[in-house]
């Protein structure tokens, strides 16, 4: 038989062709750049807590249930050693979250809401699939110990979080306690026998249950919001001591006129420590909480701190005989380190001399001659220790990334904690005190890393008003090159007490990966510089931030010859979203602005939000007295200047900033012809674009992408999330 050459040619070249397609099909895809999306691929792990035996993390893993649009966590188990891959501990389709060992390492225990007091959560075998997620979220501002979100009286509550507890020699998880309003944070007595409980109890907790009971709110006192909790309600946050085997819970503190939160045992167990402001005008606007120690039994209290500003966070010493705790001397001065005699009677002394940072997570040495606490600074998170002999701080972590939840073993002088920098989502990390021989136990989201291509952060600073140095960080887009000019995005951080850094921000990923540069910087008012630099927005903004802020998108097109004045979009929320107003009416040099959250009129905002009359500190004054520099710095005054495209993102249940700035805007700038849309996002609050609801918060970044790309990028097709 003959066969045609042509044909053996065809085959053999159809044979190379599927030799390097199968071939092409098995190399891993070049890496891309992120997308709001990714954003449901995330998992974030927050939390980690060493075994007494130094063995083992307890940690909570978050993840992102896109279908449901809901974040799922469960408590997940680290090996210090790395002998095993991570594994999953609980596995409850309700949240579990809060590990907490008990002192004799017997039993972890944790919150969940579950609604079946007998419903059973069991350990997960060591085969078990291994973690390959999480990081933290960023943190806010936080939440007084009070309200709660306010539902209607008619409606059915839900499930409240309720402590359980796992034996490590296996088993069933058994519910510990199991109060009417649930638990919202505990602590295990040092003799493993008993913990104490934080629960809410009200006078309509004692009525009796009717069909038809009125729904309207009613309130008597300045406070009655807060935008994480929603509306309050007439109950109030106390202390239980609650027995681990029977369950028996007695209530030792109370009152309808405060709240008490973060209790600490002594070391002998006979006492507490916990933190109220029993002024009895905690709802009148009144900042005076201080330390209590109380008996474990209930009884009387014993004051322990001794200013008229916020004193919390107490730490007992070792021995018993002192304790520490965080207090402000005066409004708005930055918190320091204070130690008193746990008995009482006795003046607070400073633990650290010229303590310039913000001080978190407070913990004391095992020796009682230091203390180690957590701070941001010039961009970074640290951890720092007080020499008690020298009084004075050093930090102990170093490096450009952010340290936080330090948990610390002192037998072994170990210390596990989470890390995240510009390119990475947190990781458990385990050091000796030293910070030397760092390992990393987890690793995160690897996965996901694999497919992505991320920016690098560049810092560099400039001066400013009153010749200040300013931080600045400049993003590249993926993909530079050479020679080729590209849009940039300012971006302004919350607060303003708040610190832009080198950790993580999934948004300065996605604008990068679309091509724009980003500039962010910390402007005066920012934390991480000490307090004359954060306190020097008193009586600027509008002011001498702007020209902070300004300053720096000039010392960054001189700097960076490939970024393209003439294509620039500006973006912030909160504060960020303030000054994003203010800029467009003083300045048209942005081709378009998107504002989040934002304030527009400190008039109506003073009198509207949950912290009424906040900005008396900023302008030397409340809104009566100073109503004409109220309105001065308000951007709704300067509104007939904008010529900027501006977006408008708000949400419906903002109670730091409500809606009704929003709709000023927007009602402005339409007024005065300018191009601009508001977006509003149902069922959030101020947080939407860390905590709200996943398809949300995806949406809100889609938002942004879509308005820079019609008026940066020019493209006239650009559509909406809405319209896609």
């Amino acid at each position: 038989m003959r066969i045609d050459r042509r044909f053996l040619s065809a085959c053999a070249l159809a044979f190379c062709l599927s030799i390097r397609l199968a071939s092409a099909a098995q190399q891993p895809a070049s890496p891309r750049g992120i997308t709001p999306e990714d954003y449901y691929g995330f998992q974030f792990v927050t939390d980690p807590q060493i075994s007494p035996d130094g063995k083992l993390v307890a940690c909570v893993v978050t993840k992102v249930d896109r279908v449901q649009n809901r974040r799922t966590s469960s408590i997940w188990m680290v090996a210090i050693d790395g002998s095993r891959p991570p594994w999953q501990f609980t596995t409850s389709p309700q949240a579990s979250t809060s590990p907490r060992w008990s002192p004799n390492g017997r039993w972890l225990a944790f919150l969940s809401s579950r609604p079946d007091p007998a419903a059973p959560t069991s350990a997960v075998s060591p085969g078990a699939s291994p973690m390959t997620a999480p990081s933290a979220p960023m943190s806010g501002p936080t939440p007084p110990p009070t309200p709660s979100p306010g539902v209607g009286a008619a409606l059915p509550e839900p499930p409240r979080a309720q402590v359980y507890a796992l034996s490590m020699s296996g088993g069933e998880a058994y519910r510990v306690t199991n109060l009417k309003n649930g638990v919202s944070a505990f602590r295990w007595s040092p003799d493993s026998n008993r913990m104490v409980v934080v629960s809410r109890i009200g006078p309509s907790d004692g009525r009796p249950e009717k069909k038809e009971r009125s729904d309207v709110r009613h309130y008597k006192n300045t406070s009655y919001k807060f935008n994480d909790t929603g509306w309050f309600d007439d109950r109030r946050t106390h202390l239980w001591v609650v027995d681990v085997k029977t369950g028996s819970a007695k209530q030792i503190t109370e009152g309808n006129d405060w709240n008490d939160s973060d209790p600490q045992w002594s070391p002998d167990g006979t006492r507490l420590a916990f933190v109220s402001n029993r002024t009895g005008k905690e709802y009148d606007l009144n900042r005076n909480t201080d330390v209590w120690v109380i008996s474990s039994d209930g009884g009387a209290l014993t004051k322990i701190s001794d200013h008229e500003e916020a004193d919390n966070s107490p730490r007992w010493s070792p021995d018993g005989k002192a304790i520490a705790y965080v207090g402000v001397v005066q409004q708005r001065d930055h918190p320091k380190i204070w130690l008193a005699p746990a008995t009482g009677g006795a003046g607070s002394v400073l633990a650290a001399n010229a303590l310039d940072v913000i001080p978190g997570g407070l913990q004391w040495a095992d020796d009682g001659k230091s203390l180690y606490f957590e701070a941001g600074v010039k961009g970074e998170t640290h951890l720092f220790r007080v020499d008690l002999a020298k009084k004075s701080a050093v930090p102990v972590t170093s490096g450009g990334r952010a340290i936080r939840n330090v948990n610390f073993h002192w037998p072994t002088r170990t210390l596990v904690y989470m890390a995240n920098n510009f390119k990475y989502l947190d990781d458990i990390y385990v050091a000796t005190l030293n910070e030397r021989d760092e390992r990393r136990l987890t690793s995160l989201n690897e996965a996901l890393w694999k497919q992505l291509k991320l920016a690098d952060v560049e810092r560099f600073s400039y001066k400013s008003a009153d010749d200040w140095d300013i931080d600045a960080f400049l993003v590249k887009p993926i993909g530079w090159q050479e020679g080729k000019k590209y849009p940039l995005i300012l971006s302004i951080h919350g607060g303003p007490a708040s610190m832009y850094g080198v950790d993580w921000f999934h948004e300065f990923q996605v604008y990068a990966a679309k091509g724009y540069a980003v500039l962010f910087t910390n402007p005066r008012g920012s934390t991480g510089y000490g307090q004359k630099f954060e306190r020097g927005i008193v009586n600027e903004w509008g002011g001498k931030d702007y020209l902070d802020v300004m300053n720096g998108v000039d010392a960054a097109l001189r700097k960076y010859s490939w970024l393209d004045g003439e294509r620039m979009g500006v973006t912030g929320g909160s504060y960020g979203g303030y000054l994003t107003n203010w800029i467009v009416g003083h300045t048209d040099r942005f081709k378009a602005a998107v504002t989040l959250r934002s304030v527009t009129n400190f008039v109506s905002d003073e009198g509207t939000r949950d912290g009424a009359y906040g900005h008396s500190p900023d302008f030397g004054g409340d809104l009566f007295e100073k109503f004409d520099l109220y309105w001065d710095r308000s951007p709704l005054k300067y509104a007939k200047n904008v010529k900027t495209p501006t977006l408008i993102l708000h949400s419906d249940n903002d109670f730091r900033v409500p809606l009704e700035q929003g709709e000023q805007w927007f009602r402005a700038l339409k007024h005065f012809g300018v191009t601009t849309e508001i977006v509003i996002f149902p069922r959030e609050n101020h947080n939407l674009t860390r905590t709200g609801e996943p398809w949300h918060l995806v949406e809100s970044l889609n938002w942004q992408l879509y308005w820079f790309d019609r008026f940066i990028n020019g493209n006239a097709n650009a559509l909406p999330p809405n319209a896609r």
